[in-house]
């Protein structure tokens, strides 16, 4: 007998348009891309958080949206001078937004990003001596398509042959891989639930796209890819890309001198050199992608959620009697928030927006002084000195004297 589940799983196959071609990496036949909505049925409550969230919303067709464009056109300067008719999509929707011309079956950035926190207009370029691919492309953004560069993290299933999509947006089969088995008759053996891997390949759900890289096979038909071509999940991602190379010392536009990322979308890069990675913790021990209604998607207030793992003297640290005697700041205050000393806002993203470090290793005064990395003491404290930083806490008892002169 054929279930109500199964029946309907069935009719919504039929219904929900294949735009896809077969993965790349799986027997052709026997998996497809279906898109997110094939999903809705069966994870209804899950889907409608998602639908909010900024991973959903990423690319956005203003025809489909009326809200969609956030910039002011009233003040745009000449240079970056484009009209609204000229925009097939916009392109985020937090720090700044990017418009996208349509040309064929490729898309150019238009020449004026938004910069939503300030709500000001900047020039869209690539400038020499920032992305690695620069030398690679023409200046000109719009003679420089986005499929290469941009497409492949910010959409489901783009085919660089024929630069379609099975969705725009991070989708359900971005991380649970192609869904058609499972809509078909859903099964945990038929689709990927990156809970359910191991933490390596369950981080690299994340690091696809959140970290700083090339392909490992570079150009791919005589063009340069920014992200990892021909990977879906359930994929082993080394086999595809490979981590930006720096070397230690040395600041570079995508990392400071110890390795940590200088710039946004190099969370991954961070999070691999931390003790949280290597003891097993994952994205989602703290992110939720499916949406909440904390920042960044946390699953809780992170003053709530780092006590979880951490509290007084508790094996994970901090080894005092309390948080106000580890971080000598008054309880509610920014200083005892753990995230402003161990995850500070040190990674450009536009102009001067900045987003939190994943290494989770607390920068020291002194490593201001010899690498110029941004340490969180004189963040908060501006108008001291590195040397007023190193002397305030060689006066916290529970420090070790070792480890600030480093």
């Amino acid at each position: 007998m054929v279930s109500r589940l199964s029946l309907a799983a069935g009719l919504l196959l039929l219904t929900v348009p294949l735009l896809a071609q077969e993965p790349h990496g799986t027997a052709a036949g026997l998996v497809k891309y279906v898109g997110s909505q094939a999903c809705q049925l069966c994870h209804y409550k899950i889907y409608e958080r998602w639908k909010k969230t900024p991973m959903a919303n990423v690319v956005r067709d203003p025809r489909e949206h009326s809200d969609a464009v956030l910039g002011d056109f009233s003040t745009m300067n000449a240079e970056e001078k484009f009209s609204k008719d000229d925009i097939a999509f916009v392109y985020g929707n937090v720090w700044k937004q990017l418009y996208f011309k349509k040309v064929g079956n490729d898309y150019f950035v238009l020449p004026g990003e938004w910069d939503i926190a300030h709500r000001v207009w900047h020039p869209y370029v690539a400038r020499p001596g920032t992305e690695w691919w620069v030398p690679y492309y023409s200046p000109d953004s719009m003679k420089r398509p986005t499929g290469p560069l941009c497409d492949g993290c910010h959409a489901v299933n783009y085919d660089i042959h024929t630069r379609t999509v099975t969705e725009w947006n991070v989708g359900c089969e971005r991380c649970h891989g192609p869904g058609s088995a499972h809509v078909k008759a859903p099964s945990r053996s038929n689709i990927v639930n990156p809970a359910r891997i191991g933490a390596v390949s369950a981080n690299d759900v994340c690091v696809q796209c959140h970290a700083r890289g090339l392909p490992v096979s570079n150009p791919i038909d005589n063009l340069y890819y920014n992200w990892p071509v021909g990977y879906h999940v359930g994929l082993n991602l080394q086999d595809f890309w490979k981590f930006a190379e720096h070397k230690l010392g040395e600041t570079s536009f995508a990392f400071y001198a110890d390795g940590t990322g200088h710039v946004n979308r190099a969370q991954g890069n961070d999070f691999v050199q931390s003790a949280m990675y290597s003891h097993g913790v994952r994205c989602w021990s703290c992110h939720d992608v499916h949406g909440t209604d904390n920042e960044s998607n946390l699953l809780k207030p992170t003053s709530v959620m780092c006590f979880e793992c951490h509290g007084p003297n508790s094996p994970n640290g901090p080894r005092a009697n309390t948080i106000e005697e580890h971080t000598h700041h008054k309880a509610g205050s920014p200083g005892s928030e753990c995230v402003e000393c161990h995850m500070p806002k040190i990674e450009r993203t536009t102009v001067d927006v900045y987003v939190r470090s994943h290494t989770f290793r607390f920068i020291t005064p002194t490593m201001t002084e010899q690498y110029q990395i941004p340490n969180p003491c004189n963040q908060c404290h501006a108008d001291k000195t590195t040397q007023w930083a190193t002397a305030a806490l060689e006066r916290w008892d529970e420090q070790s004297p070792w480890r600030l002169k480093f």
